[in-house]
């Protein structure tokens, strides 16, 4: 019999695997948007949403992740994108067929659970191909009634037996081989029966007949290859005794003759009714590219889901799951807008935002949603104190991420940014994670410097955020240092990068924010229109070099300014 865990193509039955709820925060991310999202989801899991996973839709920094091993904690997953995929939309427990399996077992499925098709599997699970039901039928209403065709069936003697639960007395070699029968209902008299019989190929022959002795012991002294006995009447010894000698296999069914011969006909194999001509798809295979790729295909109702690399089934999917399917829950820390977060979060359920930046971009939601957005210097400064209001302390390498981004994100509570919350919560994880601050600082900072390393592209990229402001689009990158030694020999290159983020982004301006931790100083690195260079009112090293004495935050002093300069000739306007 087929597998009877099924999954049907028209009303779902079966349950689809269970999606996490993703906890991320911004591209290009820092310390503290991935530590925030570590220890929020770890939060999140303990009080009100036990599927809450945190990722990441960035590389870690060379800091972040020397504060994962001091954490001891996993990178956690990087996801460029959250947009649904074949394989999140797919049903896991599918209903399969074998090439093997009889017409009337894969009719009986179908109809049963209202199928239109199912998957054919071998024996590994690897897929061989679609049985629609209009195909399947051709093998059980003969097309056409001429000749001896309503008499053909192509079956194997041991699926006759088990679609009739019909008792074996007599069998012979290769039972379970399909051949060519053609059925015969005992119904005429004895004599025409046997001049029928006589004009048949005896090794073909199939006759089906109930209490009637006279045909059983002709049909057995003639030599045909399979008697049929209905309505459980048991022949005599001598009948068993000659089919074994002539080499005719008798089954005894409890059936009556009208159903034996229908069940009969279903007996044959689906394999000639497997279709190779069909559409699947990868579990990568993104859904507005699945359903480019049906718009030319109408007839087929049911899709597989395979590995592309062994072709093993996944699951399937069907027209029906394409109309409005479940969307991937995901909760937004340190930013709150569409230009920073992961890709395709504009097509995901955002259930929650938690950040400490301004309010901007177009972040709209179909729900009301909790937003928590805190005037602190850091979004683990939100979080550490979430978990204080659970009365939750946090494990030792929760503690350890959430010490880590509040001093990265207020440089050691020296920023601007910095609040009374960011101390307090930094002193109450730092005594939970068993640090000394200041020698973790020091670490910290000293642990990746980009410029040091050479790599000027992670320079630019690792911490940069997009704005919109007054028409433009601005990129502002940030790297702390200890002092600006690295800085000058790659000024150039840094030059250059501002210039192709500014090609590659379709950008109007893009900043490098060079922030010295030890003076709390900063250098301003700028790649702009002339018109927008000529008012920056900091001291210039030359025309796209600033000296910011004082200037630590993005947030609160850099962008304010560069905010308002682009606010006294907004793009497009005249003058």
């Amino acid at each position: 019999m087929a597998d009877s865990s099924r999954v049907t193509d028209t009303a779902p039955t079966a349950p689809k695997p269970v999606r996490p709820t993703w906890v991320m925060g911004h591209k290009n991310p820092d310390t503290d948007a991935i530590c925030s999202a570590l220890a929020y989801a770890d939060l999140l899991r303990q009080t009100r949403i036990p599927d809450a996973v945190a990722a990441c839709c960035g590389p870690p920094n060379t800091r972040t992740e020397w504060v994962l091993q001091k954490a001891g904690l996993p990178r956690p997953p990087l996801m460029s994108d959250v947009q649904l995929r074949a394989g999140d939309i797919c049903r896991r427990e599918v209903s399969t067929a074998r090439a093997t399996d009889s017409v009337i077992e894969a009719y009986r499925e179908m109809a049963a659970r209202h199928f239109r098709s199912l998957p054919v599997i071998d024996q590994n699970g690897i897929l061989s191909g679609m049985l629609a039901l209009q195909d399947l039928l051709h093998l059980l209403i003969p097309s056409t009634e001429h000749g001896d065709h309503p008499r053909q069936v192509t079956a194997s003697v041991e699926k006759i037996s088990q679609i009739l639960e019909a008792e074996v007395v007599t069998t012979v070699e290769n039972t379970d081989l399909e051949q060519e029968f053609l059925m015969m209902v005992a119904g005429s008299s004895e004599p025409v029966m046997q001049d029928r019989i006589a004009n048949m190929p005896k090794d073909q022959l199939l006759i089906i007949t109930g209490d009637r002795v006279g045909v059983q012991l002709h049909a057995v002294e003639a030599g045909v290859r399979c008697l049929v006995i209905t309505s459980n009447y048991r022949p005599s010894e001598a009948i068993i005794h000659a089919a074994r000698l002539k080499g005719t296999t008798i089954l005894i069914t409890e059936r009556d003759t009208a159903s034996t011969t229908q069940l009969i006909r279903g007996a044959r194999s689906i394999q000639s009714a497997i279709s190779t001509e069909f559409i699947s798809f990868s579990p990568e295979t993104k859904l507005q590219a699945i359903k480019e790729r049906l718009k030319s295909n109408r007839d087929q109702v049911l899709f597989p889901v395979c590995d592309p690399e062994t072709n093993r089934l996944v699951g399937v999917f069907s027209r029906a799951d394409l109309v409005n399917p479940e969307r991937p829950r995901l909760i937004l820390v340190d930013h709150n807008e569409f230009s920073q977060a992961v890709a395709g979060a504009e097509e995901a359920d955002i259930i929650e935002v938690l950040d400490h930046h301004r309010l901007s971009g177009n972040l709209v939601t179909k729900e009301p949603i909790q937003f928590i957005n805190k005037t602190v210097g850091s979004t683990c400064t939100i979080v550490g104190s979430a978990f204080r209001g659970h009365g939750l302390e946090p494990s030792h390498g929760i503690a350890v991420c959430i010490c880590a981004g509040i001093i990265s994100d207020t440089l050691n509570l020296t920023s601007p940014t910095t609040t009374e919350e960011d101390r307090s919560v930094l002193e109450w994880a730092s005594s939970i994670a068993g640090i000394d601050v200041d020698r973790f600082k020091e670490d910290f900072f000293s642990a990746g410097s980009v410029l040091r390393g050479g790599n000027f592209q992670e320079a630019v990229g690792s911490d940069r955020k997009e704005f919109e402001e007054s028409g433009y689009r601005v990129s502002i990158s940030q790297v702390e240092e200890i002092g600006f030694d690295y800085f000058w020999p790659a000024r150039e290159v840094l030059q250059e990068e501002l210039q192709r983020l500014i090609r590659e982004h379709q950008l109007d301006l893009a900043c490098l924010m060079i922030t010295d931790i030890t003076l709390n100083d900063s250098l301003l690195l700028i790649e702009a229109p002339q018109e927008i260079r000529q008012k920056i009112g900091y001291p210039r090293r030359d025309s796209h070099l600033f000296i910011l004495k004082g200037v630590v935050s993005r947030k609160k002093q850099l962008f304010p300014f560069i905010g308002s300069l682009l606010a006294e000739n907004p793009k497009g306007s005249e003058g």
